[in-house]
């Protein structure tokens, strides 16, 4: 079984350095979030990766915080099927299928409270009123003091002329990236649907997201009074970029 394992780990690093290739500043983000989490929270967090995708997020947090817990929420089968082939066997996890845009989406957790819910470069495809709705959705997720983390797009419009240095930095880093052999979104899933071992979740996947029009990523500013209409007792930047941010609301 270990070629297998060595499989899901190449789709790892495949994915990984495809995200990097839209975000340079990935590996930063994640160090800011973990920070959160454990100053919040201490060395074994119980923690909701949301919309894990091949569970980023849980494999940081487990090198970081090696008896930290994790429940990972996603809907989409090949990126689960990646993250449950990485984990196999790992008791610290374990994965719930649910659509995060369904109203009772929350009944499928276990019932005990988290010390945090994470989220990165996710919610970003969400219509704006069906993100207000989640952030209302996990609030009462989470323990007194326990903090919610977003890292995502959050352009400011007030910018423009800075938000289109950023366009230029960006392709220039993507340019570097693609001529030091690196895939992008679309040929990443070429890719992986190329593999007869993922020929099912790769069908299954494009049947539930092809031809759906992603969202608009939400200004900064909208992220924390929508956070605050949610009913966090407070919510700020932890980081900042030009057009991304990690914000983090504490219940």
């Amino acid at each position: 079984m270990e070629g297998v394992r060595m499989d899901w780990e190449a789709w790892q690093r495949s994915w990984d350095r495809q995200q990097e290739l839209y975000l340079p500043d990935r590996e930063e983000r994640f160090r800011v979030l973990l920070d959160v989490v454990e100053a919040s929270a201490g060395k074994s967090p119980r923690v909701l990766d949301l919309a894990c995708g091949t569970g980023t997020i849980s494999r940081r947090l487990f090198a970081r915080l090696p008896e930290a817990s994790s429940v990972a929420v996603d809907r989409d089968p090949t990126l689960l099927a990646v993250a449950r082939g990485s984990f196999d066997g790992d008791p610290r996890i374990s994965f719930v299928v649910a659509d995060l845009e369904e109203p009772g989406w929350t009944r499928q957790l276990p019932s005990e409270p988290f010390d945090a819910v994470l989220t990165a470069t996710a919610t970003h495809w969400m219509p704006a009123d069906a993100l207000a709705r989640l952030y209302a959705d996990l609030r009462p997720l989470l323990r007194p003091g326990g903090v919610l983390v977003n890292a995502d797009h959050m352009p400011d419009p007030r910018t423009p002329m800075l938000n289109a240095l950023d366009e230029i930095i960006q392709r220039a880093h993507q340019e570097r990236a693609r001529a030091d052999g690196a895939r992008d979104w679309d040929q990443w899933w070429a890719d992986i649907a190329a593999d007869p071992e993922l020929a099912d979740e790769t069908a299954a996947s494009r049947a539930i997201f092809e031809g759906r029009k992603p969202g608009v990523p939400q200004p900064l500013a909208w992220h924390l009074d929508r956070l605050a209409e949610a009913g966090f007792t407070e919510a700020g930047v932890a980081w900042r970029s030009i057009t991304d941010a990690v914000v983090v609301a504490i219940r």
